[in-house]
């Protein structure tokens, strides 16, 4: 029998960066908030060693707490390339297979949790899966422990993909614009929003054949746990809590503790080591580039982790750059239909373009991977050219930098539409990688927002800064007179929840 006071909660996330990050952040909270835990976060062998590798160089003391369990998984099962167990892997056309090879950890994970069972005299206290691991929720209930879903997104954008999937209302319309379940009315949806995989869906195709069945079962969960700040986005919360009309905790911003912290220059905070990643350029080269440019000056673009634009899309975004002449560091990929990983080739971007801002001190090109945390933590770092993924978005906004919105798929379009309509922090460049985008409409976008002169730039500039100081005050923890961030409350409330609900006694 294990001891009255030991609690064991198990983390199922999905296997792609952009919710294994989030899921690491918020286990680490959690061993913060409650140390007498202990915390297992259940993945596959590649993706066990992916999360070791971004703990292992943090020191953090929580970090060496956390567990893990291997979910045996064999992608060439599925029709897949040998070794695929991520996203960041899978080729594009694939992406729906890759969705639907996930429901084979179901078994693995059943065994996990009866063997923990079996070991510790009762079940884990609760089970915390991804969104789109809605089978945990039956896993859950059948070895007598509750499931607590898990949304790495905003509650905005959450609401939004998850009302798209069960409800498929473009599929009843010809229109081009349409109304989505729990939204009001004067939200309105347009075509060019969706991803082509949402647009193709009538209910029997691949994506919807996985998406319906997994988001329904998680709306059956115990509650939900978002990725945000209820202050930072009071509107999107209100829906998201009357769509799935369960207990909702938002306990965001999960990023590293020093991103929130107020001290400028953040050097405290090493982004290769969180993201795994081998960086295309080292930071100090970084910063001292930065630290030549003026406060406020610098566009800092970024795609996120598997994205990239199209061959067009890249020489005309290059050609306004450079008709702007503002200093930029661009993270930058091999074009549409090219091996993402493979070599940059000089023909994609106009003659001569990489040398001209290198040698005028213009532009940094980097391949792959940036320090994303420090950039936009540098006070030369104006704005942010934005996939609008989510954890891009928090990180950006926990340093008070606006954004220029380019979504590319999953819930980024309505997270772009969010940023723009409800916040005020972000205007979009171009949509998707199938729009057509010009030089001089990106200089004129540019100039909008970075002219010092212009009214438009200024508001951005001063809600985003606002908006930081919402998500810095929300993680406020005990100390001095000031109140308790929402966020810290939120973790305690759900902490309190897991043990008034989650003990089954043996």
């Amino acid at each position: 029998m294990g001891s009255d006071h030991h609690h064991h909660i198990v983390m199922l996330p999905f296997m792609a960066h952009g919710h294994l990050i989030p899921f690491l952040e918020l286990a680490k909270q959690i061993k913060h908030r409650a140390s007498s835990f202990t915390v297992t976060i259940a993945t596959t062998s590649r993706n066990i060693q992916y999360l070791r590798s971004t703990i292992s160089a943090s020191n953090s003391s929580a970090s060496s707490e956390i567990n893990f369990a291997d979910l045996p998984f064999d992608s060439s099962h599925h029709g897949l390339p040998p070794n695929t167990e991520n996203t960041e892997n899978v080729p594009p056309n694939k992406l729906g297979d890759f969705l639907h090879s996930s429901t084979s950890l179901e078994a693995p994970f059943r065994k996990l949790i009866a063997d923990i069972t079996g070991k510790e005299g009762r079940p884990p206290v609760c089970i915390i899966s991804d969104v789109f691991f809605g089978w945990a929720t039956t896993i859950a209930e059948s070895l007598g422990t509750i499931n607590i879903s898990f949304t790495t997104g905003g509650a905005y954008g959450t609401a939004a993909y998850v009302s798209l999937w069960l409800n498929l209302p473009h599929f009843h319309t010809g229109a081009d614009e349409f109304t989505l379940l729990g939204f009001p009315e004067r939200c309105r949806f347009h075509r060019t929003q969706l991803h082509p995989y949402v647009r193709a869906a009538n209910g029997t195709d691949q994506w919807s054949r996985f998406m319906q069945p997994q988001i329904s079962l998680s709306l059956k969960s115990s509650g939900w746990l978002a990725n945000t700040v209820i202050e930072m986005e009071p509107f999107g919360m209100e829906i998201l809590q009357n769509f799935i009309n369960l207990p909702l905790w938002p306990i965001g911003p999960l990023l590293p503790v020093p991103a929130l912290k107020s001290s400028s220059g953040n050097s405290t905070i090493n982004s290769a080591q969180r993201t795994g990643k081998v960086l295309g350029i080292s930071t100090e080269r970084c910063l001292q580039w930065l630290n030549l440019q003026k406060p406020n000056s610098v566009i800092y673009i970024s795609f996120g982790s598997q994205n990239t634009i199209g061959k067009t899309q890249m020489m005309e975004l290059a050609t306004g750059l450079g008709k702007s002449g503002r200093p930029f560091i661009w993270v930058i990929r091999p074009p549409l239909g090219f091996d993402i990983k493979g070599e940059f080739r000089a023909e994609w971007l106009p003659l001569g373009f990489e040398e001209r801002v290198t040698e005028r001190k213009l532009g940094l090109i980097v391949r792959n991977w940036a320090p994303q945390l420090e950039i936009l933590g540098h006070e030369s770092t104006g704005l942010f050219l934005s996939h609008c993924g989510w954890n891009s978005v928090m990180e950006s906004l926990s340093q008070g930098v606006p954004i220029m919105g380019w979504p590319m798929a999953a819930e980024q379009a309505y997270n772009s539409k969010m940023l723009e309509e409800e916040m005020g922090v972000s205007v979009e460049l171009s949509r998707g990688v199938q729009s057509a985008i010009v030089g001089e409409k990106v200089k004129e976008m540019i100039e909008m927002v970075m002219d010092e002169n212009v009214v438009k730039g200024m508001e951005l500039r001063k809600r985003a800064g606002e908006v930081r100081e919402k998500m810095r005050a929300a993680v406020r923890d005990e100390g001095g007179h000031q109140e308790v961030g929402s966020s810290v409350k939120a973790m305690d409330d759900f902490l309190g929840f897991v043990l008034a609900n989650g003990r089954s006694e043996t």
